[in-house]
C-alpha cells in the first residue's frame, strides 16, 4: 500500500476566540454546534470578535486534516483529499500540510473566483466549541479532484461527516467507495449530531458501501442510531458489523464490535478546549489499529492523545506534544 490512511475532507483555516455564552446569543449561534455561513455573515461577526480584543489562535484546520496531522506526526503516511484556492490562505494550508508531513494534490485552479475555506471557532468557559464554517472554493471539491491511485492504494480510507453537506463533496465520496479496493478499510466520522439528522439519506448510503469504522460522540451516535438514548443505541451498535468508537466527553469512550463492548476510561484533566478532541482520537486510533495494537489499546492512546488536545487552546499538538504522546503507545 502506498498510504497508511487517505482522507476526504474540508480544508479550513480555522480561527479560534475565547468567549462566553452571552456572545454566542448576541450572534445567534447555538453552543455547541456546527452552521454553514458566507462570508457576508462573518464579516459583522469577525468585526465585533476584533472590538472585543477577543483572545484568538489561527492555524490550518477541517476535522479530517487534523486527524491526519496526528497521524502523520506519529508516523503514519497520509494523503489529503481536499482543495484550496490559489490564495495567500490556500497557501498556508498546503504549507501546513507539508510541515506535517501529509501529501495532497495541489492548488484548485478552477472556481479560482472562490476563496480557500475558513471556520470560526467560539470556545466558550465550559471548554465547548461552537463552530460556523464557510466552505468556499471546498464545497465544490468533486470527483475530478482526487487521486484515485493514492485513495485505492491507501490501508483505510477516511470520510470526514461534513462532506454531505455539499452535492459535490458527497458525489466525491460515493465516486470513492464506488471504485475502491476491498483492501481497503473505509471509516467515517459523524462529525456532528446536527448533520446527521439534517442528511441521513446521505449517511444511509454512504453506510451502504459497508463501512469498517464509525468515529462519533454520544451525541452523534444516538442521531445515528435513531434511539432516544446512549443506552438503546448501544444495543442497536451491538447488531451492526462495523466496528464504533463513541468518545463520551470526560468519561471515555466505548467500542463495540461483534456485540461486544469495551468501555475505556478518560484520562482526568482540566479541560481548556474540547476543539480537536474527536479528531484527535480518530486519527491517533487509526494509527493505533494500523499498528496492530487491540481494540483496548487503541481507546487507551487515543483517550490519552484526546486529553491533551483538550488541555491546550488549539486543536492541535506541538511537534514535541505529538512525539510525547507517540511515546505512550510505544510503552503500551
Amino acid at each position: 500500500m502506498k498510504y497508511d490512511i487517505s482522507a476526504l475532507g474540508n480544508a479550513l483555516v480555522d480561527t479560534q476566540y475565547m468567549v462566553d455564552h452571552e456572545f454566542l446569543s448576541e450572534i445567534g449561534l447555538e453552543a455547541d454546534s456546527m452552521t454553514l455561513a458566507t462570508p457576508e455573515e462573518h464579516a459583522p461577526i469577525i468585526k465585533k470578535l476584533k472590538e472585543m480584543g477577543a483572545e484568538s489562535v489561527s492555524d490550518c484546520g477541517g476535522s479530517a486534516t487534523n486527524s491526519l496531522v496526528a497521524a502523520s506526526n506519529y508516523g503514519s503516511s497520509c494523503h489529503h483529499v481536499c482543495r484550496v484556492a490559489d490564495d495567500l490562505d490556500g497557501k498556508k494550508y498546503l504549507e501546513s500540510l507539508q510541515i506535517a508531513g501529509v501529501k495532497h494534490i495541489g492548488v484548485s485552479k478552477e472556481d479560482s473566483d472562490l476563496p480557500t475555506g475558513k471556520c470560526l471557532i467560539f470556545v466558550t468557559p465550559d471548554a465547548k466549541r461552537t463552530m460556523s464554517s464557510m466552505l468556499g472554493i471546498s464545497a465544490f471539491l468533486g470527483p475530478k479532484d482526487i487521486d484515485y491511485d493514492a485513495v485505492q492504494n491507501s490501508k483505510i480510507f477516511y470520510i470526514e461527516g461534513y462532506m454531505v453537506t455539499s452535492d459535490e463533496n458527497f458525489s466525491a465520496v460515493t465516486s470513492v467507495l464506488e471504485n475502491i479496493s476491498g483492501d481497503t478499510l473505509k471509516a467515517l466520522s459523524l462529525s456532528d449530531a446536527g448533520i446527521v439528522n439534517g442528511f441521513k439519506e446521505k449517511f444511509k448510503k454512504i453506510e451502504s458501501f459497508g463501512i469498517d469504522m464509525i468515529f462519533c460522540n454520544d451525541d452523534e451516535a444516538i442521531a445515528f442510531a435513531g434511539k432516544e438514548n446512549l443506552d438503546d443505541s448501544i444495543e442497536f451498535f451491538k447488531s451492526q458489523s462495523y466496528m464504533i468508537a463513541i468518545t463520551v466527553g470526560a468519561e471515555g469512550s466505548i467500542i463495540i464490535k461483534d456485540g461486544d463492548v469495551i468501555f475505556s476510561p478518560a484520562v482526568q484533566i482540566s479541560p481548556v478546549d474540547t476543539n480537536g478532541a474527536g479528531d484527535m482520537y480518530a486519527g491517533s486510533f487509526m494509527h493505533a489499529f494500523l499498528k496492530g495494537h487491540t481494540l483496548e489499546e487503541c481507546a487507551e492512546f487515543s483517550n490519552y492523545a484526546s486529553s491533551k488536545v483538550v488541555e491546550t487552546f488549539g486543536p492541535r499538538l506541538t511537534p514535541d506534544g505529538y512525539a510525547e504522546v507517540s511515546n505512550k503507545l510505544r510503552k503500551s
